[in-house]
């Protein structure tokens, strides 16, 4: 099994409304790729709405600020891709659930990274659904 210490995340934080752990989102990350026998680099970027709706509607067609994307990589050096998370999305989602801003940013990190790994909830039968929500209760245990 691969080593926690085996996925490197690159964390960019684009926002400074509100604080967020960088250690805590590294530490969620790493633990799922442990779970997941996944080794590489990570891109994590924490912006705000604005970057959000632009590559939203750039990459995406939708013209609309979203929670998370994601950009899976060639996996060339192992660049296994990008996640960038709309913070104060994240915010406004965690209001509406009942948990913590932190809460919601685990649940959000660990969803893209799915997504970068080739998952998607709207096309595989529910796979992506069974799997993160087993990561959820595994991992996470509040969300």
């Amino acid at each position: 099994m691969a080593s926690a210490a085996s996925l490197s995340v690159v964390l960019s934080n684009r926002q400074r409304r509100r604080p967020v752990s960088a250690p805590r989102l590294r530490r969620v990350l790493r633990r799922a790729a442990t779970a997941l026998r996944v080794q590489g680099e990570l891109s994590l970027v924490l912006a705000g709405d604005g970057l959000l709706r632009r590559l939203n509607r750039d990459y995406r067609g939708k013209d609309k600020t979203t929670d998370v994307l994601s950009f899976p990589g060639d996996c060339g050096e192992a660049g296994l891709g990008d996640i960038v998370i709309s913070v104060a999305k994240a915010e406004r989602n965690a209001r509406g659930l009942g948990r913590t801003l932190a809460q919601e940013l685990d649940v959000l990190a660990l969803h893209g990274f799915l997504h970068v790994l080739g998952y998607d909830h709207e096309t595989d039968g529910g796979t992506m659904d069974l799997l993160e929500g087993r990561l959820r209760q595994r991992l996470l245990r509040h969300a």
